[in-house]
């Protein structure tokens, strides 16, 4: 399993919001809903390799 790696992250107020109802609708955190963003988008662009899985994927 992939270390996981912790850095600032600065965002845009609205951005935040949204992702903050999103997370809430998907009964994730902020910080797992970031991460499942980021991870299929990484897929849908063909830069992921198909074995990377975590908890932050779909319950």
């Amino acid at each position: 399993m992939a270390s996981k790696k912790s850095f600032p992250l600065r965002i845009n107020g609205d951005i935040w919001e949204a992702l903050r109802r999103w997370s809430d609708d998907e009964l994730r955190s902020v910080n797992a809903q970031i991460e499942y963003v980021l991870r299929d988008a990484l897929r849908k662009a063909g830069r992921l390799k198909k074995a990377e899985k975590s908890s932050a994927e779909e319950p």
